[in-house]
C-alpha cells in the first residue's frame, strides 16, 4: 500500500478509528469486535467497487444491491452442498436442453442484428430483430419452464457444487462482471440521472429473478449453512475450543482471509489510479467532451470502469453471504446494500481509496454500534423517567433499531457541513 498517499490527516483519522474500535471492544467484547471487523472489511471491498465507478469515472450506480445478490448466489452455486437427488434425476438433461435453446435464441438475435449484410436495413432490420427476440424467448421458455417444474417436483433445487468458497467468491466477481457488461452496453449511453434510475430498475429485476427462481436459488426458502474457507466456530468447538473463544478465533480467521483479498485489490487499484489509465479516467470524469475530442473512446472506458467496479461488488456479495452462512434473497434491502455504501464513499471521500476505506470502516461501525448504544441510552432514560413517575419508554428495541438511520443522517450532515469533499478528499498531484 502507498502509505505516502495517506498524509498526516489520514494517519490521525485512522488512529482515531482504532481508538474507537478499541473502546467498542472493551464495551462489547472481542467476539463482537471480530464480527464487526470481518463484515466491515467485506463492506470496504464493496465501497472500493463503488469508488472505482463514481470516484474514478463519475458513474452513478444505484443498482449495487443487484450485484451483491449475484455474488451471493454465485457462492451458493459453487460452495453449497451438492444435491445428489438433482444429479441422478432428469434435471441435468432438461437444463442442457434449455441451455441449447438459449444459445439458439442468442444466435438468432445475433444474426438478426447483422442482416444489413444481406441488404436489409432500416425498418426491415428492426422488424427482424424484434421477431428474433420473440422467437428466441418462446423457444427458451418452451424448454426452461418444463425443466424448472421437473426439478422443483423431483429434487427441489439444483444445489451447489461443494467446492471451496474462495472459488465461489471468484465466480461471484466473474458473474457480476458479465451482467455489468450487458447492463453497461444498454445503460451507459444514458444521461447521469437516467443511468441512476436504470440501475435501480435493473437491481430490482435481478432481485425478482433470484427470489423467484426456486429451482436454482431456492428462492425465499434460503440456503444454509454455507461453508467457510477457514474453520467455523462449531469446528473449533469440536477440537476443544471454548464457545466464546471459538467465535472470536473463527471470525478473526475469516477476517484475515478477507483482509488479504482487500489488500491485494487496494494495491492494484491504487497503482492503476496513479498510472496513465487513472489520469485518463479522471479526464473523462471531469470533462468527457474534451476527452472525446482528444480521441478517447469515452463509452468504452466507462463500460470498462463499470465492469471493474461491479466485479468487486460481486466478490463482496459472495464474501458477505459466506460469512453469514445463509443466502436469503428476502434479506437484501436497498438501505443496507445501496444507501449505506454510498454513504461510505461520500463520507470517506470519493476518488480517494484511503478515504473510501476509512469511510467504509467508520460508517459500518456507526451502523452496527448505534443500535446497542441507543438501547443503552433509552433504557437509562426510561428508568430515569419511571423514577420521576413519567412512565417508561415503550418498544425500546424497535426504537433503537430505527435510530440507526437517524444517527447515520446526523453523521452525513456533520461531514458534509465540515468536510464537503469527505474526510479524506481526492488529492491529485503533478506526478499523478
Amino acid at each position: 500500500m502507498n502509505l505516502g498517499g495517506l498524509g498526516a490527516r489520514g494517519l490521525l483519522l485512522y488512529a482515531g478509528f482504532a481508538i474507537v474500535l478499541l473502546l467498542v471492544g472493551l464495551w462489547q467484547g472481542p467476539t463482537s469486535v471480530a464480527l464487526i471487523l470481518a463484515q466491515a472489511l467485506a463492506y470496504s471491498l464493496l465501497a472500493l467497487g463503488l469508488n472505482i465507478q463514481f470516484g474514478y469515472g463519475g458513474l452513478f450506480n444505484f443498482g449495487i444491491m443487484g450485484f451483491v445478490m449475484v455474488g451471493g448466489f454465485a457462492t451458493v452455486f459453487v460452495s453449497a452442498e451438492r444435491n445428489d437427488a438433482f444429479w441422478v434425476s432428469d434435471g441435468p438433461l432438461l437444463l442442457g436442453r434449455a441451455a441449447l435453446a438459449f444459445a439458439a435464441g442468442a444466435l438468432l438475435v445475433w444474426g438478426a442484428r447483422h442482416v444489413d449484410r444481406l441488404g436489409i436495413r432500416g425498418a426491415g432490420r428492426g422488424v427482424c430483430v424484434v421477431l428474433a427476440w420473440v422467437v428466441g424467448y418462446v423457444v427458451y421458455r418452451s424448454q426452461i419452464d418444463p425443466a424448472a417444474a421437473s426439478i422443483e417436483a423431483t429434487s427441489g433445487w439444483v444445489g451447489g457444487l461443494g467446492l471451496n468458497p474462495v472459488l465461489g467468491w471468484a465466480f461471484g466477481g466473474v458473474l457480476a462482471g458479465i451482467i455489468a457488461f450487458i447492463v453497461g452496453r444498454i445503460a451507459l449511453g444514458l444521461r447521469t440521472d437516467y443511468l441512476a434510475i436504470a440501475t435501480i430498475g435493473i437491481a430490482e429485476i435481478i432481485r425478482a429473478l433470484i427470489k423467484n427462481m426456486d429451482w436454482l436459488t431456492r428462492g425465499t426458502l434460503t440456503v444454509t449453512p454455507l461453508p467457510w474457507p477457514t474453520p467455523r466456530p462449531q469446528e473449533l468447538q469440536a477440537i476443544g475450543v471454548g464457545i466464546q473463544e471459538s467465535f472470536t478465533y473463527a471470525r478473526l480467521g475469516f477476517a484475515a482471509v478477507v483482509a488479504i483479498v482487500l489488500v491485494a485489490v487496494f494495491i492494484l487499484i491504487s497503482r492503476a489510479y496513479r498510472a496513465p489509465w487513472g489520469r485518463m479516467m479522471r479526464a473523462i470524469r471531469d470533462n468527457h467532451i474534451a476527452a472525446a475530442s482528444m480521441g478517447k473512446n469515452v463509452t468504452a472506458r466507462q463500460l470498462e470502469i463499470f465492469v471493474l467496479g461491479s466485479i468487486l461488488m460481486g466478490v463482496s456479495g459472495a464474501i458477505l453471504a459466506t460469512f453469514n452462512q445463509i443466502f436469503d434473497p428476502g434479506g437484501y434491502l436497498q438501505v443496507n446494500h445501496n444507501f449505506l455504501i454510498w454513504v461510505m464513499v461520500i463520507v470517506g471521500g470519493a476518488g480517494n481509496n484511503w478515504g473510501t476505506l476509512l469511510g467504509a470502516l467508520l460508517i459500518y461501525l456507526v451502523w452496527v454500534i448505534s443500535d446497542p448504544a441507543s438501547q443503552f441510552l433509552l433504557n437509562n432514560l426510561s428508568d430515569w423517567a419511571s423514577s420521576l413517575g413519567w412512565g417508561t419508554i415503550p418498544e425500546i428495541d424497535s426504537r433503537a433499531s430505527q435510530m440507526r438511520v437517524f444517527v447515520l443522517g446526523i453523521v452525513i450532515c456533520l461531514v458534509l457541513r465540515y468536510a464537503p469533499r469527505g474526510l479524506l478528499p481526492e488529492v491529485i498531484r503533478r506526478s499523478d
